[in-house]
């Protein structure tokens, strides 16, 4: 990952979601999981079985991509624990795209 300043093209869902699967796979090769379909109906904890240790690496590494325009721990404090447990990689998706276009808006 490189922590480039994203810019417009980088805001769409399809260049967010291929940089959020490759940040996924890059978590679930420590677990000899790098070869999983994920797409934006994946859950991080039914499908991916991602534990919250893995949500904290995954906040960094959306952190080193995009810097401070990607608050991941702030999305997720406003969740209810159920939302939490069902989240997918495509609301996740959503949620980058519009900070992305927040911060860029200005």
């Amino acid at each position: 990952m490189n922590p480039t300043r994203p810019t417009t093209e980088h805001a769409d869902e399809e260049a967010v979601l291929a940089d959020i699967r490759a940040m996924l796979l890059t978590l679930l090769e420590e677990y000899g999981e790098d070869d999983v379909e994920i797409g934006t109906t994946t859950t991080f904890n039914r499908d991916l079985e991602l534990e919250s240790i893995d949500l904290v690496t995954l906040a960094g590494l959306l952190e080193q991509r995009y810097g401070d325009r990607v608050n991941f721990a702030e999305f997720l404090a406003g969740m209810e624990f159920e939302e939490i447990i069902e989240l997918t990689v495509g609301r996740l998706v959503e949620y980058v795209v519009h900070s992305l276009k927040a911060a860029e808006a200005g």
